[in-house]
């Protein structure tokens, strides 16, 4: 986990702050689109001070990245302001672009206060199973979840790896957290959040179909991904991530999710749109 989001500096170019980083080893061969999140957000980082922090951004997944290869972040200063500043990133691969972003960074400040509740009829993350205690997974979609990910899982209902269990309804929640201690660099657990907000956000539009990873001839990809920061949470405690889908259509499925922390402050609210391609429908 931090040998990806700890990213190289590069030499810099005239208007722009290039990074490179290394990627995860998938069993697909592709880059897991929450790492690139993460790295988009931690270069952009690198050209602020810490006391400007992230709550927002928006980015479109364009090509699928090769996790055999590294990935330069190139990042471009828009704007500087009292309270706020813009920055975008390319994440290229060999020269033609994977990834781009625009995220917004703040100067937090007091005012206004409020936000949604946790739901309070979920069970404690330690009265369920692990990834590592449920049956065997097979699909190579899923290895992202594995004993060997650097994120433990667990689902409040079951999850969607091989079968889709219970009933076909478009909203799961998930308790999640990082296998291992992090720093306490708050730069790093707003990224590392990022990254945990793409790891179970497609599954919604999959559940309320009654499709598992699994399926044959399944095709799904992520198209765009936007999120908003609201508090500071440690992710390597445990945050449960309340997602559904509110609509499908055209080949499309959109998916949206809240992020609490295990005491029930909202740390982020996240969306995403993706592609899915079912055999059989036109």
């Amino acid at each position: 986990m931090l040998s990806v989001i700890d990213l190289a500096a590069s030499a810099a170019r005239t208007t722009e702050d290039i990074f490179t980083g290394a990627s995860h080893a998938m069993p697909t061969g592709r880059v897991f689109g929450g790492q690139v999140l993460a790295q988009a957000i931690a270069a952009a980082a690198r050209t602020l001070g810490p006391e400007r922090v992230p709550h927002s951004m928006h980015g479109y997944f364009l090509r699928p990245g090769d996790a055999s290869k590294g990935i330069t972040f190139a990042v471009d200063r828009i704007h500087d302001g009292r309270s706020f500043s813009t920055r975008r990133t390319q994440a290229y691969q060999e020269g033609v672009p994977i990834f781009s972003m625009i995220a917004s960074f703040e100067d937090e400040d007091p005012g206004l206060e409020h936000h949604a509740p946790m739901p309070t009829d979920v069970p404690a993350p330690e009265d369920l199973p692990s990834i590592d205690e449920l049956s065997p997974i097979t699909h190579p979609v899923s290895q992202r979840a594995l004993a060997d990910g650097p994120i433990e899982l667990r689902y409040i209902s079951s999850p969607i790896y091989d079968t889709v269990e219970g009933d076909h309804v478009a909203q799961q929640a998930v308790w999640m957290r990082t296998r291992s201690a992090l720093p306490d660099d708050p730069a790093l657990h707003r990224a590392v959040l990022a990254y945990l907000s793409d790891l179970t956000i497609q599954e919604p539009v999959l559940r309320a179909h009654g499709l598992a990873w699994s399926t044959p001839g399944l095709k799904v990809a992520s198209l765009d991904h936007a999120m908003w920061w609201h508090r500071f949470g440690r992710v390597d405690e445990w945050v449960l991530y309340v997602q559904e889908s509110p609509s499908a259509r055209g080949g499309r499925g959109l998916s949206t999710g809240r992020i609490y922390s295990r005491d029930g402050a909202l740390l982020a609210s996240v969306a995403q749109e993706i592609m899915v391609r079912v055999p059989g429908l036109r």
